[in-house]
């Protein structure tokens, strides 16, 4: 192995021991904990980001936006009552055939205190998997990120 490549190595583990990975809470291995450090006003919370897509398979028309937002009113909404953001949006991704898509898509963000985490998760998970079964998607992208939040 070559001294550039040793030397990459030993910092990319250097990395992974000193920060550990980026979002536990994401792949559901712990549970997160107030004590995580952070710094800002407020207290520690989850910010959810959901990427929802609007283009379907096989000729069907995208989904419209007033569908899109029954779909926000009828089962997101009574989930997450306190709020939430929508952003729309122009995304693309690679499909399970290979193929890149391009579509008009919705990020949807929700904030929660970090002791809620068990609470909240079962229904982010319900939520993206009944949009995917209802519009035959493929997946609903999710990122789970530490913030600082006060309201």
């Amino acid at each position: 192995m070559s001294t550039p490549a040793a030397a990459a190595l030993v910092a990319v583990a250097l990395l992974f021991v000193t920060q550990g990975p980026t979002s536990d809470v994401a792949y559901g291995t712990a549970a997160p904990s107030a004590s995580r450090p952070v710094g800002g006003h407020g207290s520690p919370y989850i910010a959810t980001h959901l990427y929802f897509g609007s283009g379907r398979h096989g000729g069907q028309p995208p989904i419209p936006d007033d569908e899109f937002m029954k779909f926000v009113a009828d089962v997101i909404t009574p989930r997450f009552p306190s709020g939430l953001t929508i952003q729309e949006g122009r995304g693309q991704w690679r499909d399970k055939n290979g193929s890149i898509n391009h579509e008009r898509s919705y990020e949807l963000t929700v904030l929660y205190p970090v002791g809620e985490f068990r609470v909240h998760d079962p229904a982010i998970e319900y939520i993206r998997h009944l949009y995917c079964t209802k519009y035959a998607l493929e997946s609903v992208g999710r990122a789970d990120v530490w913030a600082q939040a006060d309201f």
